[in-house]
């Protein structure tokens, strides 16, 4: 469950009794992700913990949100520059912090295919590392800290075919096109997350079954994170007792089922074999196309990647109305007869209790250093210097979310999305 961060206050809020020099944090944001990440880096301070001895992630994959999920803000190429701004000083001042995890997931969710969603996510990262490249930084200091972040779908050997492919296309794109030379930047780490489009709101207790197997892909396919979906998010945030038993269907897949015993339980097996060469030949047409192109940013400009999406996902939901695609309790053995589920309601409180903790906070900070810091951040957007040290001035200010964002788009402006057609 997300929580509000609107300033520091919060994010104080949040870590307090948590060290965070011996937890690793995850952060899903993309458009204001240097911003979240200054956030906790002002919190490490604050606890006197050095950068350098954080570890976590940040999302931080703005490509995958012009395409699909559309939580961009800015321009492309400012939007870039922030990415590798972000490379750049975790770099040099927070050398453990994974700087990215470039998202197939959300790609997936929005209709594409199995291949589109190796093929785009892949193309993503290329156009990362080759700004990187640009920005002065080594493709063997960048690509190790790199991370990714996949859909598992329904259709089992699919899936497991998918990741297979997936490590194995990165593996040559970072030996053969950057002539990356440390191992480490070979390795396609990644995280995977069952596919929250396939849960159904109808018969919502057979989404455990639908998740048990989504994971079960994950791992037979070699993923070194999972998340499990809980049946009711269909309808609503998850209960408490559906995420239990959404963490119990992992520790019974990883205690039970004895498939963690070896590394790669289905090599050799032709239908997989096959499958996954199949699937990388795929990714790979889509990677020449986009290479054609002149790369991502035109093709996403172009709104080519989009269209591909769109039509794999009018194709995907024409297959289900037709019955083609067999979908248990939507199109095939229906029943009226299923219990009905408590789901999670949020107090509308909360928000107006949020709302009030910001209009406090602004009443108290130093209003001319918020002032003269966002001053600062528009200043750096406007030279070619690293914005996260003036990010991270104005956050210690006290500036809000909403605030560093507004200073960044009096400089870059925000992104006008072409109609797809």
């Amino acid at each position: 469950m997300g929580v509000a961060i609107d300033s520091l206050e919060d994010m104080e809020a949040l870590f307090t009794g948590i060290p965070v020099d011996r937890v690793s944090t995850s952060m899903t944001i993309n458009a204001t992700a240097a911003i979240l990440l200054a956030l906790y880096f002002a919190v490490a301070e604050k606890q006197g913990v050095g950068l350098a001895k954080l570890s976590g992630t940040v999302q931080n994959d703005i490509l995958k949100e012009y395409t699909a999920r559309g939580t961009y803000i800015y321009p492309l190429e400012p939007a870039l520059r922030i990415v590798t701004d972000i490379f750049a000083f975790c770099r040099d001042c927070a050398p453990e912090w994974n700087t990215i995890s470039i998202s197939g997931y959300h790609m997936r969710e929005a209709g594409s295919t199995a291949v589109q969603e190796v093929a785009f996510t892949l193309a993503n990262a290329v156009t990362y590392v080759e700004a990187a490249v640009r920005r002065g930084l080594v493709v063997d200091d960048v690509a190790p800290r790199l991370s990714f972040f996949l859909n598992a779908h329904n259709d089992l050997l699919e899936e497991v075919a998918k990741f297979r492919a997936a490590r194995r296309l990165w593996a040559r794109l970072m030996r053969e096109r950057f002539k990356a030379q440390n191992p480490r930047s070979w390795v396609f780490r990644f995280h995977t997350q069952t596919a929250g489009s396939t849960l159904t709101a109808q018969q919502p207790d057979v989404n455990i079954v639908r998740v048990t197997l989504q994971a079960l892909a994950a791992v037979l396919g070699g993923t070194q994170s999972l998340h499990t979906n809980a049946r009711d998010e269909a309808l609503a945030l998850p209960t408490e007792a559906s995420a239990l038993i959404a963490l119990r269907t992992q520790q019974i897949i990883a205690a039970e089922s004895g498939v963690t015993n070896t590394v790669d339980p289905l090599a050799g097996s032709y239908a997989i074999e096959k499958l996954t060469s199949e699937i990388e030949e795929g990714a790979r047409e889509y990677l020449g196309k986009i290479d054609a192109m002149g790369g991502m940013l035109r093709a996403v400009a172009n709104g080519y990647v989009q269209r591909e999406i769109q039509q794999a996902a009018y194709e995907y939901q024409k297959s289900i109305e037709s019955a083609a695609r067999v979908v248990v309790g939507v199109n095939r053995y229906q029943s009226e007869r299923a219990a009905p589920l408590a789901v999670l309601r949020i107090d509308p409180e909360v928000e107006r209790a949020q709302v009030e903790r910001l209009r406090n906070l602004r009443a108290r900070r130093d209003a001319a250093r918020v002032t003269a810091a966002l001053r600062h951040i528009e200043e750096t957007a406007r030279s070619e210097q690293n914005l996260m040290p003036a990010i991270l001035e104005a956050v210690k200010a006290y500036a809000t979310v909403g605030e560093i964002s507004d200073a960044l788009r009096q400089v870059f402006g925000e992104y006008q999305e072409s109609v797809v057609i």
